[in-house]
């Protein structure tokens, strides 16, 4: 198989399991899963879906040398998705607004019920190793730590936003080491510029109001339609298309519910008022600490002797004595950047916005 990929390029896939997963339902489902939710109406710059992501996480960790079980699990990592990006964090009890880990929480269950376990059988590979994310790290790692997941949306959605250029996404690449199962940047220039772009498309799209008015009014319909029977919980896990399908057969039969389809379709103007809101929604932030193989050369050319100290950050660095070379050593951006520690711990708390619409 020859995959065309707009970030990585021309791609020849030609491992038996790899193939046969990319062919199945559930991997094949993610075609009808935009990336951002419902973006033709909040996000209409883009159109990419969880299928071209879930493949770029593949193809990334296969171009840095993981594991072909990595690789594997890579690819499957998003098939538990709801319709509607992270609905289910906005539907569902067991869902959370402010961590979007509903599609995580269930992940294991879902593919139990899937094609996904056959596959594997079939080519000997061990079922509970993959779907436990603790066995790679290069694929998953909790914020604010770089991961391939957390790499290839990035990367995918700042060059369909038009925030990344292909020539930047390349120096981004090639500036990449693993090291000891980690993403390391060999430079503090390129770390720096990733790490605020990252903040940058946080702000403007993941958790910016568009995302937040998105997930609630989208919420708010589905949940509705779900207690009027118009929906059932399984439309939930299939595709976009079949869900707004069914919701439209509903229009028109139900004031309550149109008035919601209207919100959810954008056809209401809204604006933000802490004062007087109709509803409040919270939604997810995320900020990135890269790791930097640097030395006091380095450091020195990015700042002043005046701005050289460091933030804290509370969280272990790792140990890679053995990898240290002359006076390089591995650091966290907020340890060389003062203002990226302030900007982390700021930038790291969920969003939380009060809504008010015209009806």
């Amino acid at each position: 198989m020859i995959y065309q990929d707009p970030i990585y390029g021309k791609v020849k896939i030609e491992t038996p399991v790899i193939l046969e997963l990319i062919k199945s339902p559930p991997l094949q489902r993610l075609k009808g899963i935009p990336q951002l939710g419902y973006t033709s109406v909040y996000f209409p710059e883009v159109s990419h879906t969880r299928f071209e992501h879930s493949l770029g996480v593949f193809i990334l960790l296969k171009k840095f040398g993981a594991s072909l079980k990595e690789q594997v699990a890579g690819l499957i990592h998003d098939v538990s998705h709801t319709v509607f990006c992270h609905i289910g964090d906005y539907i569902f009890d067991a869902g959370s607004e402010t961590k979007h880990t509903f599609q995580d929480d269930i992940f294991k269950d879902f593919v139990l019920k899937t094609e996904i376990p056959k596959i594997l059988r079939k080519f000997n590979f061990p079922l509970n190793y993959i779907l436990n994310e603790e066995n790679f790290p290069l694929k998953e790692e909790p914020l604010p730590d770089l991961c391939a997941d957390r790499i290839d949306y990035f990367l995918r959605d700042g060059f369909y936003f038009k925030k990344l250029s292909k020539g930047g996404i390349k120096e981004i690449l090639d500036n990449f080491t693993i090291l000891e199962n980690r993403w390391v940047f060999k430079s503090i220039k390129v770390a720096r510029n990733f790490a605020r772009k990252y903040l940058l498309l946080n702000r403007l799209y993941w958790s910016s109001p568009e995302a937040g008015v998105m997930f609630k009014t989208i919420g708010e319909a589905i949940k509705y339609a779900l207690s009027k029977g118009v929906l059932k919980e399984k439309d939930i896990f299939t595709t976009d298309k079949e869900v707004l399908e069914k919701l439209k057969k509903f229009e028109g039969k139900d004031k309550r519910f149109d008035l919601l389809l209207k919100r959810m379709q954008g056809k209401i103007k809204w604006k933000l008022d802490k004062r007087n809101y109709g509803i409040s929604v919270k939604v997810k932030s995320r900020v990135v600490d890269p790791l930097i193989m640097t030395s006091r050369r380095d450091e020195s050319l990015l700042h002043p002797p005046s701005e050289r100290s460091a933030a804290k950050v509370e969280k272990k660095e790792p140990s890679l004595t053995s990898l240290r070379s002359g006076n390089q050593k591995l650091k966290r951006l907020s340890k060389i950047d003062k203002n990226w520690a302030e900007i982390i711990g700021k930038e790291s708390k969920p969003k939380e916005y009060f809504i008010k619409f015209e009806l």
